[in-house]
């Protein structure tokens, strides 16, 4: 009994110890990690799917990757939070306005990029408030070409009736094509 007191009061003085060593930059990464994930749950659920008991599962499901942004929480979010676009489109015919889709977009890869970050950082580490900020302007580049891309193609889907569509269809394909032969291309490089 007295190895156990002893081994819990041990346990206790090194949390101490860590929590007391934790700096200032990696709980605003993981603190912006969680806001992106649940302003995206805001953005991507109905209004009419909010009551108290799924607001608190989804400040739940948002606190997860905070928490642990090297396991499998950050894709449970991001399909927690396209679930929502889903239930939104699909279970209460709200029509997929662009401006939503490319905010629940960039908000997803906003948690996501900053998962990433906080995957490499540790609790204590010391960091240059620049390279936070360098990050995100990387993360806002790509955001922004993402979303000039989607609006020149979301104007080619309504040019043309149904000739615009199919030029859309086939220019999105495209581009995922060419997206994943460069993914594999790159893996492979190895």
């Amino acid at each position: 009994m007295n190895d156990l007191v002893e081994g819990m009061t041990e346990r206790v003085r090194a949390l101490r110890y860590a929590v007391g060593r934790v700096s200032p930059t990696p709980l605003l990464v993981r603190a912006g990690i969680f806001f992106a994930v649940l302003v995206g749950f805001l953005a991507a659920y109905p209004a009419q799917a909010f009551t108290p008991r799924s607001l608190l599962a989804l400040t739940v499901v948002a606190v997860l990757p905070a928490v642990g942004p090297r396991r499998i929480w950050p894709t449970f979010a991001a399909l927690v939070t396209v679930g929502g676009w889903l239930l939104a489109t699909l279970g209460f015919d709200r029509p997929p306005a662009l401006w939503r889709l490319l905010a629940v977009a960039t908000l997803l890869y906003l948690a996501h990029t900053l998962c990433a970050l906080a995957a490499l950082l540790p609790y204590d580490a010391v960091v240059d408030p620049d390279l936070v900020l360098r990050w995100l302007a990387r993360a806002g580049g790509v955001v922004l070409a993402g979303a000039v891309l989607g609006i020149v193609l979301a104007s080619l889907g309504g040019a043309g009736g149904d000739a615009g569509s199919q030029a859309a269809t086939v220019a999105g394909l495209l581009v995922a094509v060419g997206l994943s032969g460069l993914l594999a291309w790159l893996l492979r490089r190895k």
